[in-house]
């Protein structure tokens, strides 16, 4: 095991949490996944493979900041035609509003490594406030020598409230397409600067 110390780590009212520095989002090993109903029945699970953005941790945590981008074609659910259908007008209409965006309005301590993210989140050309739960999963020193931490959150949004209202009703009753999606994330970022953020 390595001896190496990880400086992106630090202990803040006695919690662990990283330190105070801008981390790059590593797309290649973040998964944004989203949970949605299929005639009221099965869940429909699907990601985005295209993630970007910076998480900016000031040496107050509270005052951090996150900024993420989230490209639309990059959309898959493991069928063609249902990832055609969600790329389209009907739903995300990637055509006119490529990228989903996320800018965090505020930081809050729940427990342990616990953490409430406050932020406006545009799909569609519609923004609206959402909270996420998000826990603290550690960092360390990869094998290329760069630094990393972890980051896990979920939260839980009516997708008509961001203009995705397409849907069939069912002969037996309910819809199609369910209302509520679940999304979960688990982000890992590249430390680029590790100097106080003010």
């Amino acid at each position: 095991m390595s001896s190496q110390t990880v400086s992106v780590l630090r202990t803040r009212d006695d919690r662990v949490v990283p330190a105070a520095g801008v981390y790059e989002i590593d797309g290649a090993h973040t998964a944004v996944e989203f949970v949605g109903r299929h005639l009221m029945i099965t869940k429909v699970r699907g990601r985005f493979n295209d993630v970007r953005g910076q998480i900016t941790i000031a040496e107050d945590p509270e005052k951090s900041h996150v900024e993420v981008e989230i490209g639309v074609a990059s959309l898959s659910s493991g069928n063609d035609d249902r990832d055609a259908h969600l790329k389209s007008a009907d739903f995300f209409d990637g055509e006119h509003y490529p990228t989903i965006a996320f800018a965090s309005t505020a930081v809050r301590p729940v427990r342990d490594n616990t953490w409430e993210l406050v932020g406006d989140l545009t799909v569609r050309g519609t923004t609206r406030p959402v909270t996420l739960q998000v826990d603290f999963d550690g960092g360390g020193v990869s094998p290329m020598g760069d630094e990393r931490v972890g980051f896990s959150a979920a939260t839980d949004i009516d997708r008509e409230d961001f203009g995705l209202t397409w849907n069939v009703a069912l002969e037996t009753g309910g819809l199609l397409v369910g209302k509520g999606v679940r999304v979960e994330l688990a982000v890992q970022a590249i430390a680029a600067i590790t100097a106080a953020v003010a």
